[in-house]
C-alpha cells in the first residue's frame, strides 16, 4: 500500500490545480487501488478575516508590491494554467477570508471518508462561485451537496470542533519544512511540491511503487 499525504488549502488555485493533476495521475495508475491518499490542513494566511475586507486584486497588490493591474496579469495567468487542466477560476469573486472553519469542515468530512470530495466542492465554491468560507451557512451548504447532515456541519463550522486536528496537521507541516502548498509526501520519503502537470505525478507513483516493492522484496 502507498501512502501519500498532501497538505493543501481551499483558497490557493495551485492546490486546486495541483488536486487535479494528481487525481488524474492516479485514475490511470494501474495500482491506484493499493494507494492511500489523506489529506492534511494548511492555512496560507492563519491571519485573514473572517469578513472579506478586499477583493483578491488589492490584496496580491499588497502582499506583493505590486499593481492592481499586474496583481490581475498575475491571476490571469493561473487562469490559464488552471484552463490547461480543465479548470475556470471566477477570481473577480473571489472573497478573500480565513479558511480554518473550511479546514475543521474537511476534517469532519474526513471521517465519513468525504475529505477530497469535500474539498473539491469548497474549491468550487470560492474560486468559481464566490463563496465566503468563513460563513458557517455557506460552507454547509457547499458540502452538504455529497450527502452530509447540512446542520452538523454548520455547527462545526460555527464551533471549534475539529481545531486540534487542523493545529496537529499544521504542525507537522512545519516539522517537515513545508512553507507553501500543495506539498504531496509520498510514503514519507519524498516530496513533489507545488502544482506539477500530470505527468510528474505519474512518474512519482511509479518510483514510489518500484522502491516500495523493491523494500518488500528486500525484506
Amino acid at each position: 500500500m502507498l501512502q501519500i499525504d498532501i497538505w493543501s488549502d481551499v483558497a490557493c488555485p495551485f492546490c486546486y490545480i495541483g488536486k487535479r493533476s494528481f487525481e488524474g495521475a492516479l485514475a490511470t495508475f494501474e495500482h491506484a487501488d493499493e494507494v492511500e491518499v489523506r489529506w492534511h490542513s494548511f492555512e496560507l494566511d492563519p491571519h485573514a478575516p473572517s469578513v472579506p475586507a478586499s477583493g483578491i486584486y488589492d490584496l496580491l497588490a499588497a502582499k506583493y508590491g505590486v499593481t492592481r493591474e499586474q496583481a490581475v496579469a498575475m491571476n490571469e495567468r493561473v487562469a490559464t494554467m488552471a484552463a490547461a487542466v480543465g479548470l475556470t477560476l471566477d477570481f473577480d469573486a473571489i472573497k478573500p477570508t480565513s479558511t480554518f472553519a473550511a479546514h475543521r469542515v474537511l476534517q469532519c468530512a474526513a471521517t465519513e471518508d468525504l475529505q477530497a470530495a469535500a474539498a473539491e466542492e469548497l474549491f468550487a465554491a470560492y474560486f468559481t462561485k464566490g463563496a465566503n468560507l468563513a460563513d458557517p451557512d455557506e460552507l454547509a451548504d457547499a458540502v452538504a451537496v455529497l450527502g452530509l447532515d447540512r446542520e452538523r456541519l454548520r455547527a462545526v463550522a460555527a464551533g471549534d470542533e475539529f481545531a486540534g486536528q487542523v493545529r496537529a496537521d499544521e504542525a507537522r507541516a512545519a516539522e517537515l519544512g513545508i512553507t507553501g502548498v500543495p506539498y504531496f509526501l509520498v510514503q514519507s520519503r519524498y516530496a513533489v511540491s507545488g502544482a506539477q502537470p500530470r505527468e510528474t505525478f505519474e512518474k512519482a507513483l511509479s518510483k514510489a511503487w518500484d522502491l516500495a516493492t523493491a523494500d518488500a522484496t528486500a525484506s
